[in-house]
Formats: C-alpha cells, structure tokens, sequence
C-alpha cells in the first residue's frame, strides 16, 4: 500500500533525484508549512476563496509551487470574484 502511495506522489511531483530541487506539485502538507498553518487552515482558506484553488487529480489534491508562491508574494490577497458569496 505504500508503495502504491509513493508512486502515485512520484508521478505527480516528480521523482526524487537527490538533487535536493523542490516538487512542482505542493501537497496540503507542504502548503501549510510555507504559510507556518495546519492542513486544515489550508482547507479552510481554499474553501472560502481567500487562497488559490488547488488541481485535482483524481483523489489528490495538489497545489502549484509557482501560484502558492505568487499568491504569496503579492500579499496574499482575497481570490474571491464578484464580492462576497
């Protein structure tokens, strides 16, 4: 079973070459310790539109580096369109 799970995470993010270059694919795990929040934070913030939505892959949920990181440098702002729900 797990190694079914590594797999899975290596096609995804790519496989581990040694090369110490960080995954394309961030998972909500890795989300969650660039903003220093729990999993569930992370959640939280995607379900109310105040973060990017993440790529689904199946049952996966993934979270582009570079969008993650830009949201980030831009302040973190609202994702929200047209006001409030």
């Amino acid at each position: 079973m797990n190694l079914a799970r590594n797999a899975a995470v290596e096609r995804i993010d790519g496989p581990d070459s040694g090369t110490g270059e960080a995954p394309v694919m961030l998972t909500v795990h890795d989300v969650a310790r660039m903003l220093n929040c729990s999993a569930r934070t992370i959640y939280r913030l995607t379900d109310s539109g105040r973060m990017p939505r993440p790529v689904k892959l199946g049952a996966l949920v993934r979270w582009p580096r570079e969008v993650v990181e830009q949201w980030i440098a831009d302040g973190c702002p609202d994702q929200r369109k047209g006001g409030l729900r």
